[in-house]
């Protein structure tokens, strides 16, 4: 499954003033989106959202249905949780998952 292409423009339009220190990348079967190198988040190749959170932070934001922990390879990632389409089908949830993943990549030392 390739990503959802109206997933990634939406990411861009609610990117705003960050977007000229974004890199967009084709990664994963899906788009990423990078600050300073290190991956935000992306539109996933196997559809939704992943975001990068603070690793302290991820597993009071799983919430077993709608957001899940991130598992590639078997293995479970846990910076790394994925969002399902419908948790951020209007603006404003995927605003905030988009605005926790940058600040997140913003917090990192860049590559």
């Amino acid at each position: 499954m390739a990503y959802d292409e109206h997933l990634a423009d939406r990411i861009r339009d609610l990117l705003g003033p960050a977007l000229p220190e974004v890199v967009e990348k084709k990664m994963f079967g899906g788009l990423a989106f990078l600050i300073g190198g290190n991956m935000a988040v992306a539109a996933s190749g196997k559809g939704g959202l992943m975001v990068r959170v603070d690793p302290a932070d991820a597993d009071r934001l799983v919430d077993g249905d709608t957001v899940t922990p991130m598992i590639m390879g078997g293995r479970e990632m846990r910076n790394w949780l994925r969002i399902s389409t419908e948790a951020v089908a209007d603006d404003d949830a995927l605003s905030a998952w988009i605005e926790r993943g940058i600040a997140y990549a913003r917090g990192l030392p860049p590559k």
